[in-house]
Order: C-alpha cells, then sequence, then structure tokens
C-alpha cells in the first residue's frame, strides 16, 4: 500500500514521462530537420513549441517537487521493467513500471500535447 496520495504520485510520474517525451520529441526534431520534406518549417515549428509546453510544465513539476520534498530515482532497469524509488516526505517506496506502459504513456502524452497544439489554433 502506498503512502503517496494520488495528486503527487501523478506529479511523480510526470517527472519520470515528460523527460521521456522531451526526448523523443527532440530525436524527431533530428529526423524531420534532416527529412526531404519540401515545407519542414511547419513541423519544425509545432514540435519546438510543444517541447516548450512540456519543458514549462516540467519545470513546474520540479518546482513543487523541490517545495514538497518528492523525490523520483531511477533505481533499476532490465528489458521488461524499470524501477523507481520514489521519496514522499522522508519515506521511500519502490515502483515498478512495465517498459511497454513506460512507452505507451509517453505516446499518450505526446499525442496530447501535439493535438492540443493543433486544436488549439
Amino acid at each position: 500500500m502506498t503512502r503517496i496520495p494520488e495528486n503527487d504520485r501523478d506529479i511523480m510520474e510526470k517527472a519520470i514521462y515528460l523527460p521521456m517525451v522531451l526526448i523523443v520529441l527532440n530525436r524527431d526534431l533530428e529526423v524531420v530537420d534532416k527529412s526531404p520534406f519540401k515545407l519542414k518549417k511547419p513541423y519544425l515549428d509545432l514540435i519546438e513549441e510543444t517541447m516548450k509546453e512540456i519543458q514549462r510544465e516540467l519545470s513546474e513539476v520540479k518546482q513543487y517537487m523541490k517545495k514538497n520534498n518528492l523525490q523520483v530515482n531511477e533505481t533499476k532497469r532490465d528489458d521488461a521493467f524499470t524501477m523507481f524509488m520514489f521519496i514522499y516526505k522522508g519515506y521511500e517506496e519502490n515502483h515498478n513500471y512495465f517498459n511497454p506502459r513506460i512507452r505507451n504513456k509517453v505516446q499518450e502524452l505526446m499525442e496530447l500535447y501535439l493535438l492540443k497544439k493543433h486544436l488549439s489554433r
């Protein structure tokens, strides 16, 4: 049983997922930049603006975690699982995540941020 309230756990999970989303988008940015698209600027702009929004949110997550004495550290990784240690106000909890679940969540967040950008125009 976890001692971490759901809201704080969600924020701690964002500290896991958002950097991964940024890594994927950064790689995609390089691919699009080197691609033979005739008009690549709209794609580059969309990715860059999405990355800026994610960086702003990640900054807020980090500030919240620092203010509330929360930490997330990756402790172990293998082909199937990644283990993180959540430190919540001095209490340590290990959380095991199935790697395909992480990938799916990162994909879901990418879609959310990119569609939000697209739909907000």
